[in-house]
């Protein structure tokens, strides 16, 4: 996992600067777009103001995670991990419907469950 400014071909197709990148269990790159992080995550009032001391934590869940599962979305792909972040487990969504794939949100999940279906 990197911080990241993204390339000059990057920029110029998508004209939103990476704020960094990770790479799932298989090396796929995915990236974090820095609007991403700051105006759908961290918004205040309708995102998760918690996980802005977290960003190396929410970008480690992918190279490692604990459990895995498809999202109720297509080509979409939930991460989670245990014990990392504000809650109980860290949930980290990946659209890859578009190159380069990229987190399209984060949050804490579970405040002490397990998610629905399996165990740890």
């Amino acid at each position: 996992m990197a911080l990241s400014s993204g390339t000059k071909s990057e920029r110029a197709m998508s004209k939103r600067p990476i704020l960094a990148e990770t790479r799932t269990p298989e090396g796929t790159r995915v990236v974090l777009f820095e609007d991403t992080w700051l105006r759908h995550i961290l918004l205040p009032q309708q995102g998760h103001p918690e996980l802005e001391p977290y960003l190396a934590v929410v970008l480690g869940v992918l190279p490692d995670p604990d459990h895995r599962e498809p999202d109720p979305r297509p080509l979409r792909e939930r991460f989670f991990k245990q014990d990392v972040g504000p809650s109980k487990w860290l949930m980290v969504v990946v659209d890859s419907e578009k190159e380069p794939p990229r987190i399209v949100t984060a949050l804490g999940y579970g405040h002490g469950e397990s998610p629905s279906g399996w165990t740890t």
